[in-house]
């Protein structure tokens, strides 16, 4: 198919590489124009001055880029993807944003026959450059089939999961999930560590039990070694939560645990740890209380 993909972050350019391996045509359009010269130099295809003119002619367009202004920006107006897109194509969001843009593209796509499905992704920038991401879908189920082939280019699992912001609204349950998960590890690290415990042999035999989770095999030994220099960023996953947050304040859920963490991560910024991965969440621990 010929594919367009909108931002070549940490996140897009090997989710568009895996895209070119499987043998779609793929134009891509970053920002920054010399990634985007990079990556074609990289893998081949066809790098584009504006989304617009990626867009044009395109079966899909795909976009991974950082929050709703930003994907305003490359989908809207008269140089966005849509203006460039024709009747028939598909524009396949992978941003964490807010229902509220997926439900507002979706709107806008559909005034001219353009498809339009929110698609977040969960997996980190090891799953994207494996290309076992797990893929959250919101959108119609016949514009759906039509891309779920291309999706699977970079995942291992995708699912439809209700109409336009479901895939949005999915993400944001993981984000829930995640904060109570790596919060829980950092304690019961930090408790190991103040109790003497040898830590990596705790959670070897715990991660076999009921308290295991990706978050404790994956992240577990670099927490208590103090590495926080990969994955998903304290800043990103901060603006993540605050979607979660304001979701929650419009649907009347509760979440005092994922508020608190929010608060916590807070405070990781403020430690100067932004760009720090989730996991420095422990640091926190170890800061005067």
């Amino acid at each position: 198919m010929k594919i367009a993909f909108l931002g070549l972050g940490v996140m897009g350019a090997p989710m568009a590489r895996h895209l070119a391996a499987k043998g779609h045509e793929v134009t891509v359009y970053n920002r920054t124009a010399a990634k985007a010269e990079q990556w074609v130099a990289e893998h081949g295809g066809r790098a584009a001055a504006t989304p617009r003119e990626a867009a044009a002619g395109q079966d899909i367009v795909m976009s991974c880029v950082g929050n709703d202004d930003d994907l305003r920006s490359v989908t809207m107006g008269p140089d966005g993807a849509l203006a460039g897109m024709t009747r028939g194509a598909v524009l396949v969001d992978h941003t964490t944003a807010s229902a509220d843009i997926a439900r507002e593209l979706y709107a806008a796509a559909g005034e001219t026959g353009i498809g339009f499905i929110d698609a977040p992704v969960s997996g980190g920038q090891a799953g994207a450059e494996n290309g076992v991401l797990t893929v959250m879908c919101g959108g119609d189920a016949e514009v759906f089939a039509k891309v779920e082939p291309a999706i699977m280019s970079f995942a291992r699992s995708v699912r439809l999961l209700g109409p336009a912001g479901s895939g949005q609204l999915a993400k944001m349950v993981n984000q829930i999930c995640i904060a109570g998960l790596v919060q829980g590890l950092a304690e019961g690290i930090h408790f190991a560590q103040a109790a003497g415990l040898d830590v990596e042999a705790v959670l070897d035999v715990i991660s076999k039990g009921a308290a295991g989770s990706w978050q404790m095999e994956n992240r577990g030994k670099t927490m208590n070694e103090g590495k926080f220099d990969f994955g998903f960023a304290v800043d990103w996953m901060r603006k993540d939560l605050g979607i979660c947050l304001a979701e929650a304040r419009r649907n009347k859920a509760s979440l005092p645990v994922a508020a608190l963490v929010d608060q916590f991560y807070a405070d990781i910024q403020k430690a100067g740890g932004g760009r720090w991965d989730t996991s420095s969440l422990i640091t926190r621990l170890r800061l005067p209380q």
